[in-house]
């Protein structure tokens, strides 16, 4: 999950055109290849947009 600062540097990146640098992962739950804007780490699961979305935390609307 990235933090408010992450965030706001990866907007700041997309407005300003620069190259977000992309590294190639393999989902730890289908298997499928995918790219991700972070280097995995290893013993980390990485998963593809489909799985992540299964995975993550309801976000909490107060």
């Amino acid at each position: 999950m990235l933090t408010v600062l992450k965030r706001k540097k990866v907007k700041r990146e997309m407005q300003y055109g620069m190259p977000r640098q992309m590294y190639d992962a393999t989902c730890s739950d289908c298997g499928q290849t995918t790219q991700v804007p972070f280097k995995p780490a290893e013993g980390r699961p990485v998963y593809c947009r489909n799985c992540y979305q299964k995975h993550k935390k309801p976000s909490s609307n107060y």
